[in-house]
């Protein structure tokens, strides 16, 4: 089946069986979740016609409407807004800052600083055009402590003297050797800003998060929270969009800055979308299991080989993201080319470091995905910088991804 080497083929049956009691945990968290999903489009009565979408305005479009009430109902929210006409998880995540905050408001992030395209979002890098910053919203953040763990001392004397408007927690670790926060440790998270800070918008950041866990942040009190359809929601069928899930008024402000005043929700073709969202949702959290179990096959069997892992194969696990730190500029490069000769699209593309769009560093991306961009697709990316660390994420399926790094270790650790 493969020309694995015996020593790596034996090691790779030692990673299989070291392992298995944890891919097991993920077939639950799938169970769960899938059924989740099915009673939902059971429940709001999915017709073939709700797969049809619409075209020009988009005026009375049943299926998008009906994802919306969906998606509501799958996060346990008042309201929700799914939609084509997001660009990306960052141009949602703006479009619901945006639309919730009014110049002199203050945002504060409880996670420390924020990753590198929310940051020119923000305004606090980049040339600010566009940013909140421009339009007069105020910023800060509170610092991690030295284990990556939130400061709630000094989050809490923060939060009872601003009083901002919105307070932000972002799940995964973004551009961060931090661990990802589960929803476990988002809860106290919430408790205490409700406590300290009782007017303040909650508002997580979910890329990458959903269905990872059997239990998402609104159901433990977050007002508001975002992600993108090309991460896990898409299912990895979704070309394009974003959701916005949370209270009514707050989707509702967020439409109308995604449109415009007076229009809001109620415009926004789906064009031929609507097929690919309801099936992506439908099929998104085995999708989202089998690259979890990619990644923790992937950090198992790079920990052996004496590489720096983040998650351990072993830790909880709340999104997609695996992380390899080099400390080394070169061997995150080549571990990055490895990546891409592995992947189904553009294996013979050899990727190199580059200036993109809303990074202040330059970044080595490793790519070959049937969608753009699409990171619950396999790939690995990172920032060319201290401490070299190359961030892994997503993967179709498990036998890709375990295909991909075993056939990169083999590279990298048995080729002369």
């Amino acid at each position: 089946m493969n020309n694995w080497p015996n020593e790596l083929n034996e090691i790779v049956a030692e990673t299989d069986k070291q392992i298995a009691p944890q891919l097991a945990k993920i077939d639950q968290n799938i169970l769960f979740n899938q059924n989740k999903v099915l009673q939902a489009f059971k429940d709001k009565a999915v017709a073939e016609s709700d797969l049809i979408g619409s075209t020009g305005y988009g005026s009375d479009d049943s299926g998008r409407d009906k994802l919306d009430r969906i998606y509501a109902q799958i996060f346990n929210t008042e309201d929700a807004l799914v939609r084509s006409q997001f660009v990306s998880g960052t141009h949602t995540l703006a479009t619901a800052m945006a639309g919730n905050l009014l110049p002199g408001d203050e945002l504060i992030y409880l996670t420390g600083m924020p990753y590198d395209t929310l940051q020119q979002v923000i305004g606090i890098a980049g040339n600010g055009r566009g940013s909140l910053k421009q339009y007069g919203v105020k910023f800060s953040h509170v610092n991690l402590l030295s284990d990556g763990s939130v400061d709630f001392a000094s989050a809490r004397k923060l939060l009872k003297e601003h009083q901002p408007k919105m307070v932000v927690i972002q799940r995964s670790r973004g551009y961060n050797t931090r661990p990802s926060f589960t929803v476990a440790k988002i809860k106290p998270m919430i408790k205490m800003i409700r406590e300290v800070s009782p007017k303040s918008i909650v508002f997580v950041d979910n890329c990458y998060g959903e269905f990872s866990e059997q239990h998402e942040p609104t159901e433990y009190g977050a007002d508001i929270m975002a992600g993108s359809l090309i991460k896990n929601a898409g299912g990895g069928l979704a070309k394009i969009g974003g959701y916005v899930v949370g209270k009514h008024e707050l989707i509702e402000n967020t439409a109308a800055r995604l449109t415009a005043g007076g229009i809001g929700r109620e415009e926004g073709a789906s064009l031929n979308n609507n097929l690919d969202y309801f099936e992506g949702l439908f099929v998104s959290p085995s999708v989202t299991g089998n690259a979890i179990k990619g990644a923790i096959y992937s950090s198992a069997l790079l920990e052996k080989m004496g590489l720096e892992v983040s998650p351990k194969w072993n830790d909880e696990r709340t999104d997609l993201i695996q992380t390899v730190i080099f400390h080394d500029k070169d061997k995150m490069i080549r571990f990055a080319k490895t990546l891409q000769e592995n992947s189904p699209i553009n294996s013979f593309v050899d990727p190199i470091p580059s200036n993109d769009t809303g990074y202040e560093d330059q970044v080595i991306m490793a790519d070959g995905s049937f969608i753009e961009g699409a990171s619950i697709e396999f790939s690995g990316d990172g920032p060319i910088r201290p401490p070299y660390a190359l961030y892994m994420q997503g993967g179709l399926t498990y036998a890709h991804v375990k295909i991909a790094i075993t056939n990169a270790v083999n590279e990298l650790f048995f080729q002369n």
